[in-house]
């Protein structure tokens, strides 16, 4: 996708590495994937660019987090009512609301299976403005023992409409008005979002992963490998995908899809 997504309320808007040495994030991310910086903000934070358009964030991890980790962001219009709507759905408020700069504030809470997300309000959000092309976000999918209870918690705080995949253990999320999957010719428009069932058993703790697009896997691997990062899952065929999971050098989790036609 080329122009900027269409985010009505409740759409995924801006991914986030929060990091204890955000500086030496910041290198090995621009090393990866090209990615430019932003200067740092009085908070340490820092915008990464791709072709000088914002892609994602690196931040300053809190005291609780000793190690790096991908967080995804929701647009909405009311954090507080946001607050209430996800303590009564089940889940928990780990941060926030905290103020940002250019008057934009922002949450961090878990679902009730544990999964963490972040919320961003403001009049002039910082988003992803460029997504679903190679070295970009392109989705995030939640992993979870309870899809049917994940469906209920996100429909109840943010209005998604869970959709189960025939014949797969996937299920899209779709949100009236969003044109997030607009380019990708195998989803609906308003595809923001996938679940997929992780059995408890498993010993995977619910999560939601970050995938960004790339153009070649075994290439970003071997860079991976190459700055001192490791490789979790080494490229893998699935349907339509050649997939893998990374490790930066503060060890955030990241998965990155090569699209195979």
């Amino acid at each position: 996708m080329t122009g900027t997504p269409s985010l009505p309320a409740g759409s995924p808007c801006w991914v986030e590495t929060l990091q204890p040495a955000p500086e030496s994030a910041a290198l090995f991310y621009g090393e990866l994937f090209g990615w430019t910086f932003d200067e740092a903000g009085p908070d340490g934070s820092r915008v990464a660019r791709l072709d000088g358009r914002r892609v994602a964030g690196v931040a300053q991890a809190p005291p609780i987090l000793d190690r790096g980790a991908w967080v995804m962001y929701l647009l909405v219009t009311d954090l507080e009512a946001t607050v209430d709507a996800v303590q009564e759905a089940g889940g928990t408020v780990l941060a926030g609301p905290l103020e940002l700069q250019e008057g934009e504030r922002t949450a961090l809470f878990t679902d009730p299976a544990g999964a963490a997300f972040g919320v961003r309000e403001g009049s002039a959000p910082t988003i992803s403005e460029v997504v679903d092309v190679p070295d970009a976000w392109q989705m995030s999918a939640l992993h979870t023992p309870d899809v049917e209870a994940a469906g209920a918690f996100y429909a109840a705080v943010f209005g998604w409409r869970m959709e189960p995949v025939p014949g797969s253990a996937l299920a899209l999320w779709r949100l009236d008005g969003s044109t997030r999957k607009a380019a990708d010719p195998d989803l609906p428009d308003d595809v923001v979002a996938v679940a997929t069932e992780t059995p408890a058993a498993a010993g995977v703790p619910t999560h939601w992963a970050i995938n960004v697009q790339v153009a070649d896997a075994d290439e970003v691997v071997r860079r991976v490998i190459e700055l001192g990062g490791s490789v979790l899952m080494p490229p893998t065929d699935a349907p339509g995908f050649r997939n893998a999971l990374i490790a930066d050098l503060q060890g955030g989790v990241l998965a990155i899809s090569q699209i195979v036609r």
